[in-house]
């Protein structure tokens, strides 16, 4: 990747971005408690994780998704940035915005290997999703751990998984559970959602 492609918006100049979480470097000395170890298909890009459970671990339906993986869906977990090391190759990563079809660093943005452009993660403003499949999952703990508990942009699937998780049409949380969603969630968020149009309505705000 050309030098001036590195320099994207809230970049401060050419170098900037290597000191800076996800991609800075921890020290020996630092407190990184190594849990898990992950690598591109060519292995030039390895890293490690500190955190023992993602955040949360989602499967995204949506056309970005689809066309940018080349797959029905992508299956994502997401970490804190300070929670990954890389050891290897991170100063050969690709970056690509698909908002602007740019190749500068501006967030949110997809990270790739820049030899055998496996997806490495997405890169947000505070979080970062990674993708399972290039972690080293050793047991069935460790795969427990990375689970996928729901289904987002589900509208926009390409073929349905009957698997009982909760199915969102966009966002989850800001859509509608929709298929084989658990009923007891369709329960809970018709309440919910009904208490905050009477809260609205008390208010005044009739919309």
């Amino acid at each position: 990747m050309a030098m001036h492609q590195r320099t994207g918006d809230g970049t401060e100049g050419i170098d900037e971005w290597k000191k800076r979480a996800p991609y800075r470097v921890h020290e020996p000395n630092e407190h990184f408690k190594v849990r898990y170890e992950a690598s591109c298909h060519c292995g030039k890009v390895k890293y490690q994780l500190s955190r023992e459970e993602p955040l949360d671990s989602k499967l995204c339906h949506c056309t970005t998704c689809q066309t940018q993986h080349a797959a029905p869906f992508q299956w994502a977990a997401i970490f804190h940035k300070d929670d990954i090391n890389f050891t290897h190759g991170h100063h050969d990563l690709e970056w690509y915005d698909p908002t602007s079809k740019s190749t500068e660093h501006r967030l949110p943005c997809k990270v790739r290997c820049s030899y055998c452009h496996s997806p490495i993660m997405d890169e947000g403003r505070n979080m970062i999703l990674l993708f399972p499949s290039l972690v080293h999952l050793k047991n069935e703990q460790d795969r427990a751990n990375f689970k996928p508990r729901l289904h987002m942009f589900y509208g926009q699937r390409v073929m349905d998984i009957p698997d009982g998780l909760p199915k969102w049409t966009g966002l989850n949380q800001e859509s509608d559970l929709i298929e084989d969603s658990p009923p007891d969630m369709v329960r809970d968020l018709e309440r919910k959602r009904e208490k905050e149009r009477e809260e609205r309505f008390q208010k005044g705000e009739h919309k």
